[in-house]
């Protein structure tokens, strides 16, 4: 029995030293290269972006533009309506102290 169980240990220790392994790299740049391309490209080179895309960026930048003059449009309309309004009030105030002066001058006359 402990023939069997000290031969049984032998054989496993050959087997186990006999297996083939793989070699270790030498050097572990080797193993740590990576397998696709990792080319820096300029954002603003030609071919840094599809023409797809620049004429959605293009695309995006002129509706920018657009909303950005409807706004101003916006603003010019408010600020012109409100200028007639303050005009507008200031005539109404004019004719109304022109009328209440006729008046005064009226009841001035008739003491």
């Amino acid at each position: 029995m402990k023939n069997l169980f000290f031969v049984g240990i032998v054989l496993s220790s050959i087997i186990i030293s006999c297996s083939k392994r793989e070699p270790a790299p030498e050097n572990n740049a080797q193993e740590l290269k990576a397998h696709y391309d990792t080319t820096a490209i300029d954002s603003f080179s030609p071919g840094a972006t599809s023409v797809d895309i620049a004429r959605q960026i293009r695309m995006s930048s002129q509706k920018y533009q657009d909303s950005l003059k409807e706004a101003l449009k916006l603003q010019e309309e408010e600020k012109r309506i409100k200028e007639e309004l303050e005009k507008e009030n200031k005539k109404k105030a004019d004719a109304e102290k022109k009328e209440k002066e006729s008046q005064n001058q009226t009841a001035e006359t008739k003491e």
